[in-house]
């Protein structure tokens, strides 16, 4: 069975350190969850992931519910037998991408009925649907379906979104009960815009129906950093404190430790993947553009604190070259070191908070950037 142990506070923050029990192993939190979408981190192998020290990653039911589908999927016993990651899955709902991805989508009470992206087929995802193909797919844990909002978008739209999402929530919860699997976790996921009332009021009533993590979903969709900062400020202390909670979709260095700083325990993000193969660079002080002429005789690693594989072995006068001539090795060594980067600068806030010193490393992190 899941659960959640908190076994570290900051005295001065919220930031706390704690582990999933999860059945496929523990996860340390707080925790970068790598993104793969289509049953793989882009560019890297399961036995890269876990050399960088990833401990649970990301799968799409949206995506993988189109291709390959319930039949093939189903005869590995799981995406995990499938993509032959023997670690803790995550699941999100397939919700996000309905609304930006498929064509002709309608929501209803019911859920959404959409054409898919790939064919043209109809299909309809409603929130019993959800549970079961996260089901198929052997989640670790599983997100319940709701309804994104642009940013921005009217509070009247907001307001119908949360209550859609709230009663998806509850069909969701009932869906998992009654599946009687205890080995899958259900998290519930709070919606309400950029609006503190709404988001405070949807973090109360989810607390209420029981699952075993809470989510803060529509965030990072194009607000100014300042209102998502205020945004989970306002949601994060109104969800249950025993559990774990989960900002979806966001993923810049500064932002993770400012949300660790406000009570959150899980992240995940394209950003270390997607910024790899346009040639950004995450480093100890800040991001580099390694396409940038000033690297074209650079001997030096992309960053020399690191101890990925690829700072270990390469320059950046050569990751330039590679990115130049468009060579995937490129696009490879650049996801290793961006990936490693992020799930270890997650390593190094769980020690800090567990040896007390989470502001000394926070602090200590801002002089250090070049921003």
């Amino acid at each position: 069975m899941f659960h959640f142990d908190i076994t570290h506070r900051c005295s001065r923050t919220r930031a706390r350190a704690g582990v999933m029990h999860t059945a496929h192993g523990p996860v340390d939190t707080p925790v970068f969850m790598p993104v793969g979408t289509l049953g793989t981190v882009k560019a890297l192998t399961p036995e890269d992931l876990a050399a960088i020290g990833a401990q649970i990653i990301l799968g799409n039911t949206y995506h993988l519910y189109l291709r390959p589908g319930e039949e093939v999927i189903r005869s590995f016993k799981g995406l995990h037998g499938f993509m032959r990651w023997p670690g803790a899955l995550l699941t999100d709902s397939g919700g996000f991408q309905v609304f930006s991805l498929a064509r002709l989508a309608r929501i209803t009470p019911e859920g959404v009925t959409f054409q898919s992206h790939i064919d043209g087929s109809r299909h309809l995802l409603t929130p019993e649907k959800a549970i079961e193909i996260q089901g198929w797919l052997d989640a670790d844990i599983m997100m319940c379906l709701d309804q994104c909002t642009a940013y921005p978008a009217t509070r009247e739209e907001v307001v119908r979104a949360a209550a859609i999402t709230l009663d998806w929530a509850r069909r969701c919860r009932d869906a998992w009960v009654g599946s009687g699997d205890g080995h899958q976790a259900l998290f519930g996921i709070v919606q309400g815009g950029m609006h503190a009332d709404l988001r405070r009021e949807a973090a109360d009533r989810l607390g209420e129906l029981g699952f075993s993590g809470y989510a803060l979903g529509g965030l990072s969709v194009g607000e100014p950093l300042d209102r998502m900062l205020e945004t989970a400020a306002a949601a994060l202390p109104h969800l249950p404190a025993a559990a774990p909670k989960y900002v979806m979709g966001v993923g810049r260095p500064e932002d993770l430790i400012d949300l660790v700083c406000l009570g959150a325990d899980m992240f995940d993000c394209v950003l270390p993947t997607r910024n790899a193969r346009n040639g950004q660079l995450f480093t100890s002080t800040g991001t580099i553009t390694i396409t940038n002429a000033r690297y074209r005789l650079d001997p030096g690693p992309p960053d020399p604190a690191c101890t990925c594989y690829t700072c270990r072995t390469y320059s950046r006068a050569y990751l330039r070259h590679l990115l130049l001539s468009r060579e995937l090795l490129g696009y490879r060594l650049n996801t290793i070191h961006n990936v490693h980067f992020f799930v270890d600068f997650l390593r190094r806030i769980r020690e800090a908070v567990r040896a007390g010193q989470f502001e000394r490393f926070r602090n200590r992190f801002y002089e250090t950037r070049e921003i």
